[in-house]
């Protein structure tokens, strides 16, 4: 194995354990907490959540093989339903984050009547279309076998190996990377960037209201002046941070693989094998930033991950003082029955 192939074999290795670690976390939070199971957002966060880590045990683990080995691991069948799998996960997590930003425009556009707008029922119904519309194209190409391993991305992913259906698979992949990664993208910049214009709007009132008052008051300190308006640059920063982390990741991600999937259908440009790996390695990662993104760094999900430590810890410190209170008792009666 050259550097560069032991390089990447390692970012799959890393992005393999980080995405278990971090989406196990989110799933013990979603099971340990009461109010995140009452939110509806749970249910695509918990989508998500077990995309990421079916992806993480299903087509990381054979893209790494594929590194070191440099061929296909295990035989056809395994290769088509990691492929399958790999196909479905990926529309699946797309169609998910599309899910969560129409739930986040309808919650701060139509606040008074979110909760009649998206119900338990509403969320399930997008979540079974999402699950169709995902497992719709894996059917196909499964069906028309183009699915397979993919040298130049060292996974099993759709992959067509006879010439005379070329014109049909070119067609194929066009089609499913509009319907999935276009798409998803579409629907997260209007519904964020609609959010954001409410946002700055409601900065824009809670600015006007803040001058006033420190106009009417005269005697206030410099420094509790100054902090208020350090508290408005933040607030006016904080929703944008917010949406360009959301639709940053996105395009990030997804946008390297989909494009070389897309200039790959073309005889003319050769595209290097490494590069295709980093491009795969980049829409692993998403399955790395998503808990992150959506769930951990939110302040419920910090403050349940937290209570479950403490509690792991309490629990650990309560066993290990009974254990020494057992062994002191035990030292004890072993004296007096030798005295």
């Amino acid at each position: 194995m050259s550097i560069w192939e032991l390089l990447l074999a390692f970012v799959v290795v890393l992005l393999m354990l980080v995405a278990l670690l971090a989406n196990v976390l989110v799933l013990m939070c979603f099971l340990y907490s009461a109010d995140i199971r009452k939110q509806v957002p749970g249910l695509f966060i918990l989508n998500l959540t077990f995309c990421n880590l079916l992806m993480a045990v299903s087509s990381m683990p054979l893209t790494l093989a594929g590194i070191i080995y440099k061929s296909q691991p295990g035989g056809d069948q395994v290769c088509h339903v990691v492929g399958f799998l790999e196909t479905f996960l990926t529309t699946n997590s797309m169609l998910s984050m599309a899910a969560l930003s129409i739930d986040r425009w309808i919650a701060v556009v139509f606040p008074l009547s979110y909760h009649s707008k998206m119900r338990y029922r509403d969320a399930a119904l997008i979540l079974s279309y999402t699950w169709l519309h995902s497992a719709s194209f894996p059917i196909v190409a499964a069906s028309l076998s183009w699915l397979g391993f993919h040298h130049l991305y060292a996974s099993c992913t759709l992959y067509n190996k006879r010439p005379e259906d070329r014109t049909q698979f070119v067609i194929f992949t066009g089609v499913f990377h509009a319907l999935s990664f276009l798409l998803s993208l579409v629907v997260l910049c209007f519904t964020y960037l609609k959010v954001l214009k409410v946002a700055r709007f409601h900065c824009k009132r809670i600015d006007v209201i803040t001058m006033q008052t420190l106009v009417l008051l005269v005697d206030i300190h410099p420094s509790v002046r100054e902090r208020c308006l350090e508290e408005q640059r933040r607030r006016r920063q904080r929703a944008t941070k917010k949406i360009s982390t959301f639709i940053g990741t996105f395009i990030l991600c997804f946008a390297p693989y989909v494009i070389t999937r897309l200039v790959e259908l073309s005889s003319v440009v050769h595209i290097n094998s490494h590069w295709g790996i980093i491009s795969k390695c980049l829409a692993y990662s998403k399955a790395v930033s998503d808990p992150f993104v959506y769930s951990l760094l939110r302040h419920q999900y910090k403050k349940t991950w937290k209570d479950i430590l403490n509690k792991l810890l309490k629990r650990s410190s309560i066993n290990s003082s009974a254990q020494r209170l057992h062994t002191s008792v035990s030292s004890l009666f072993l004296a007096s029955k030798n005295h």
